[in-house]
């Protein structure tokens, strides 16, 4: 049986020999083009990233390693671990070797618990997240590696030991920090004989008496794991590796971008209007009054969170997966019958008002509604649970990218008057 390392020991180097081919044979054909209207509207749409673990296509979707997310749903997260580093499913031996490798790893020191019990009592739990990854920063095998004297081919190494300790830590972080942050009790530690998934619902102490709030961690975990290297968590997580900072320090900046409104709050924006909704009609309205109720919000120049996406421009299949497991688990659950009913209101206003290029629902608006069911109902926590998944993705994006020695991001920027010179003088010439 061959180990992870082992198995990316085959992997590499006959992927650097693919790249190398690309860029000596095919380097300078052009693969992009780039608008005044891109390099004002934060790039979006420029193809300028090279992400191998996933690709989001826009009208099916997620794919991980060419698989699409609809087929990995059922899957555990460390075999989506694997996938995502590997391009494979671990066998039986395989998998059962990662999982026992993730538990070994999951103790966290005692002073970074120190150094959390230390904040504010009010702090947010995302910046508490960000900095116990940042403290635990003094633990990087790639830091000590690199300052004993490490081979450039070889940085890929040390590089998955920090990713396999991260992604084994960051569920304890996430569980301790909910214990902490919310009163609920002392720190539960992890059970060396659970998945992440399982042991992350152990962990935070949430009452699970059939195993189905287990069953969602896992589900979180797969689909939130990864989403093409151009988001803000991704893009930041890279461009930190990029100059070779260990990845504590990387994956602390990409949750740091986690954190906001127009990224990873998301999920937590979302079921506030529900519960808005909820609450002005004193339970689950009938569709008219929805539709008259979405009409005039539309009308007085808001947005209904959740519907639309920067990228997709169908319905989000990980949206899909979430309702079919709220419509399996809790059906007669209020907020969710709520969710149900926006997805099938929403999108024809969209299309009928015309505005939105995406009328569809994407992950987060229904993601929100399952963590309430299960009686975890701080919102502010959320992205919290979505750093612990997106873990999963970064780590293995920064593995593969020092593994083909990927250089330092570093584009080049114009001014606004170099702007407006170029493209006057390319009018004037027509």
């Amino acid at each position: 049986m061959a180990t992870l390392k082992e198995k990316l020991s085959q992997i590499i180097p006959p992927l650097r020999e693919e790249i190398r081919h690309l860029i000596q044979e095919y380097g300078k054909e052009v693969i992009s083009e780039v608008t005044v209207a891109q390099a004002y509207g934060g790039m979006r749409g420029v193809k300028a990233l090279v992400c191998d673990t996933s690709q989001v296509d826009n009208n099916r979707g997620l794919f991980i390693r060419g698989r699409h997310i609809s087929e990995l749903t059922g899957k555990r997260p460390e075999e989506i671990l694997y996938l995502l580093l590997t391009g494979e499913f671990p066998d039986a031996d395989a998998l059962n070797d990662l999982t026992s490798e993730l538990q070994r790893r999951a103790t966290v020191p005692e002073y970074v618990w120190d150094v959390l019990r230390a904040m504010p009592p009010d702090s947010h739990p995302m910046t508490m997240f960000s900095a116990a990854i940042l403290v635990l920063e003094k633990e990087s095998i790639f830091k000590q590696q690199y300052h004993a004297g490490l081979k450039k081919e070889d940085f890929w190494i040390p590089t998955l030991e920090d990713a396999l300790n991260l992604v084994a830590r960051v569920p304890v972080l996430a569980a301790g920090i909910y214990r902490l942050r919310y009163q609920k009790g002392e720190i539960i530690p992890p059970d060396p004989q659970r998945d992440l998934g399982a042991n992350l619902a152990h962990m935070m102490g949430v009452p699970d008496p059939n195993g189905e709030f287990a069953n969602l961690m896992r589900l979180y975990l797969v689909i939130y794991c990864d989403h093409e290297n151009g988001n803000v968590s991704a893009m930041t997580t890279h461009t930190v590796a990029s100059a070779l900072s260990n990845l504590y320090l990387a994956v602390s900046a990409g949750m740091n971008g986690l954190a906001g409104p127009l990224h990873g709050l998301a999920m937590e924006e979302c079921l506030r209007w529900i519960l808005m909704v909820k609450e002005k009609f004193g339970g689950v309205p009938t569709d008219e009054a929805l539709h008259k109720f979405a009409w005039e919000t539309l009308e007085s120049g808001q947005v209904i969170p959740g519907y639309g996406h920067a990228v997709l421009r169908q319905t989000d299949p990980r949206f899909l997966a979430i309702l079919e497991f709220g419509r399996r688990v809790c059906p007669e659950d209020e907020v969710f019958q709520l969710v149900e009913k926006t997805f099938k209101v929403v999108p024809p206003i969209l299309i009928e008002q015309g505005k939105a290029k995406d009328p569809w629902p994407n992950v987060d608006a229904a993601s929100g509604s399952l963590l309430w069911h299960f009686g975890v109902r701080e919102l502010e926590y959320y992205t919290v649970l979505f750093g612990v998944a997106r873990t999963l993705g970064v780590c293995s994006q920064a593995v593969i990218s020092r593994a083909i020695g990927s250089p330092i991001v570093r584009p080049k920027s114009v001014t606004t008057q170099w702007i407006r010179e170029t493209v006057t003088k390319k009018t004037a010439a027509v």
